[in-house]
């Protein structure tokens, strides 16, 4: 991808109409992206922007579809934008985690789209339009746009303020000797990496308590440690009902304000377990700049 533009080049956003999504035409990656700005947009201010990934063999405008994050980008003020990931599967697409198999069992090649490259140029391109804030860029996604969120985590802590994975929460790959836990050698950030995380305790597919396939293994509860670990939190983890039947794990006293918590809904499966008006607060309460 060679996009020539520097960010926030241009002063006024001209893609798409506020209150509307459209498929845009991202620089000359040759891969456009559904963005949807939110209602109201005057394109005069570059706005938070969040990055919406989809589950393993769907797509963008299916994620938008479960999600309900279009409505919640209007009510806040901000850019939602949901693209399709690089490697074709069935009626839809899988992303590219390097050394981890996708749902097919097989794992990516050199020779496959680098979706990390893809993303984190779609967030300059759409700064250079003048539309996107890059100091306030996240990244949420389902199942296996969690992973993805968290694979983003891992690598691209300079580029994205903090990430929300949905029953995908991961630290890094498993562990070649030990599957229980993820390996460190595969998750080292440049920088503390707010997290909030989603996830049902009755998900039969990427499992709380770990198992699985090939790409899970290790629990939940191991990502969330290694992640404050990583994030230098200090402070013993607590544990609250933040709703109904939903509660949070919570670890603080972390580097440059870098929480990690995680919402757990019981009897939850395997889909769009989010308060997305709590997403959001925790989401906007951190900026790029403030970590570098």
């Amino acid at each position: 991808m060679s996009i020539a533009s520097t960010a926030h080049a241009a002063t006024r956003c001209d893609i798409g109409a506020p209150g509307t999504t459209a498929r845009i035409p991202i620089g000359d990656s040759g891969r456009p992206m559904l963005v949807h700005l939110p209602r109201g947009y005057d394109r005069g201010e570059a706005l938070p922007i969040v990055f919406l990934l989809h589950g393993s063999t769907a797509t963008g405008a299916e994620m938008l579809r479960e999600s309900g994050l279009e409505a919640t980008a209007d009510t806040h003020g901000f850019i939602l934008a949901a693209p399709d990931a690089g490697i074709p599967v069935g009626r839809g697409f899988v992303w590219n985690i390097p050394g981890v198999p996708t749902v097919t069992g097989t794992i990516p090649t050199k020779d496959d789209p680098d979706d990390v490259a893809y993303l984190t140029t779609a967030l300059d391109w759409l700064a250079a339009e003048g539309c996107a804030d890059d100091a306030r860029a996240y990244v949420t996604g389902l199942s296996g746009g969690g992973r993805m969120t968290s694979w983003l985590g891992c690598v691209a802590a300079d580029r994205f303020a903090a990430i929300a994975p949905v029953v995908g929460l991961r630290a890094g790959n498993p562990d070649a000797d030990d599957p229980s836990r993820p390996d460190p050698a595969t998750c080292a950030p440049a920088a503390p990496m707010p997290v909030i995380a989603f996830a049902g305790d009755a998900d039969k597919t990427n499992p709380i308590q770990g198992g699985g396939a090939g790409y899970w293994h290790y629990t939940m509860h191991a990502a969330e440690q290694r992640w404050a670990a990583l994030n230098g939190c200090t402070a013993a983890p607590t544990t609250r009902w933040a709703a109904d039947g939903v509660y949070e794990e919570r670890y603080t006293g972390c580097r440059d304000g870098a929480d990690v918590a995680a919402r757990i809904t019981v009897g939850g499966g395997h889909a769009w377990v989010v308060d997305n008006d709590a997403m959001w607060a925790f989401l906007s309460a951190h900026r790029r700049a403030d970590r570098l």
